[in-house]
């Protein structure tokens, strides 16, 4: 028993950190702001009004993804400035294969002592990658709880919801044999892969990669994809779309395939890039896991009628994205239907 009345501080939780946190971060939500929020930051709840003119039957899609042990990475090299859009892409380029617009994002940070120059800087980093996908960062949660994690230490999720027209919802149904098979190039790993990666740094912690120290290049934001592929759709009929994260391209596109079906993928019609040629020969990595654990250079699929593959690229490669037809949908034998065939 103590004389002394304890405090909330006391137990490890600064009440008033986290008031100045909220403070700091309102002008970086602001930017993100679309007509559609009807509340600021600070309520229960955000709030957010689907357009009444815009939608017939509209469809919510939601998707909720974190960025794995890439975050050890960061604490690692005190670098906070990008991982927020990791965040983001992870769970906006998900909500975008199946054809919806994100329209809100909210966040989840935990950590076991606020830090609040580096929870800025990891909101800071959401806030941006939400104005690339065009979402509005209506809402969030921040935990100190030091119980659960080590001074330093900081744990990220996030949340979407995008809308699509039902009639506009791209489900895979529609692909039949011979339609092209598009990749968009990655930034690198992206967000998937990381404890092997690390593992692989250990290796090697000071090698460079084409010119700049690995980990740094190691730590390159995972690329968001929203606003070249919604422009695509309003160009092209889009058939199917993959995000290609954790299981790679091996698992990735059979997620969209209907049975009887395989991608057939061309390995010569694009470089995966210097990062994956260091992780495949520092590590001693076999190409097959290479194939399921990394994007290895695509991070996106599309799926297109062969006879749009061509304007397909053209308009990816308007919007800035380096695109390449990397093969084709074909019949699938019953024992290896929605497979994907190396050749």
């Amino acid at each position: 028993m103590t004389n002394k009345p304890l405090t909330y501080k006391d137990a490890g939780v600064d009440i008033d950190a986290g008031n100045e946190f909220v403070e700091r971060i309102k002008p970086l939500v602001k930017r993100t702001q679309r007509p559609e929020v009807l509340a600021g930051l600070g309520g229960f709840g955000g709030m957010f009004a689907l357009p009444p003119d815009r939608y017939r039957e509209p469809v919510l899609v939601s998707g909720t993804d974190g960025v794995g042990t890439k975050l050890k990475l960061a604490q690692q090299l005190q670098r906070h400035d990008s991982i927020g859009i990791d965040l983001v892409a992870m769970c906006v380029n998900d909500v975008l294969v199946q054809g919806a617009e994100p329209l809100f994002f909210l966040d989840y940070f935990a950590c076991g002592k606020l830090d609040t120059a580096v929870a800025t800087a990891v909101i800071a980093g959401i806030a941006e990658g939400c104005q690339q996908a065009g979402a509005a960062l209506i809402g969030g949660e921040t935990a100190e709880m030091p119980d659960m994690y080590s001074d330093g230490d900081y744990d990220l999720a996030g949340f979407t919801v995008g809308a699509v027209e039902r009639a506009n919802l791209i489900d895979g149904s529609r692909i039949t044999a011979g339609d092209a098979i598009i990749g968009i190039a990655s930034s690198g790993p992206h967000s998937n892969g990381y404890s092997l990666i690390r593992k692989v740094l250990a290796l090697a912690p000071d090698a460079d990669i084409d010119g700049r120290p690995a980990s740094e290049r190691l730590l390159e934001p995972t690329r968001i994809y929203v606003k070249p592929v919604l422009a695509l759709q309003q160009a092209i009929d889009v058939k199917g779309l993959a995000h290609i994260t954790g299981g790679g391209i091996t698992e990735n596109i059979p997620r969209i395939l209907q049975t009887a079906l395989d991608a057939e993928i061309d390995t010569g019609s694009w470089e995966p890039g210097p990062v994956f040629d260091w992780l495949a020969a520092t590590g001693n990595i076999e190409t097959a896991e290479m194939r399921r654990t990394f994007n290895c250079g695509v991070g996106m699929v599309v799926v297109a009628d062969s006879k749009q593959a061509d304007e397909t690229i053209r308009i990816l490669d308007e919007h800035g994205e380096t695109a390449w037809r990397i093969g084709t949908i074909v019949e699938g034998s019953p024992d290896s239907a929605r497979a994907v065939q190396y050749v």
